[in-house]
């Protein structure tokens, strides 16, 4: 794939800072937020801090974002210390397949999972 990289990770950062709030339709970067099964069943109080968590997440280092796009991290929740992990995917513009440049905002829509690490 050729794609700025740079840019990539600036859209993601911007997209899973918004993911969930509902001035989500007025940023250019478009997709949708998928809890697993396993995160939908924490409680709500869990599901709220998972989010906040999303949105300050800002822990990138090679273990973690080897190729410098901020598609994926860990946390912790603190008040049973579950590991969260999320996962940022590209996809086109009918979330069918992949998507041929996931730089390109007219052509990827992106798909940001939440889910527990038995889940991954």
């Amino acid at each position: 794939m050729n794609y700025n990289t740079k840019l990539l990770a600036e859209q993601n950062d911007m997209f899973r800072k918004h993911i969930g709030m509902v001035e989500m339709d007025i940023i250019d970067v478009k997709g949708k937020l998928n809890m697993t099964m396993g995160v939908d069943a924490l409680s709500n109080f869990q599901k709220l801090d998972t989010l906040i968590k999303l949105w300050a997440y800002n822990d990138f280092n090679e273990d973690n974002d080897p190729h410098g796009e901020h598609d994926f991290g860990r946390f912790t929740l603190d008040e049973n210390k579950q590991d969260i992990l999320w996962k940022i995917d590209y996809y086109d513009t009918n979330y069918e397949f992949g998507s041929e440049d996931p730089s390109n905002l007219n052509i990827t829509r992106r798909v940001l999972t939440v889910m527990l690490p038995s889940e991954y």
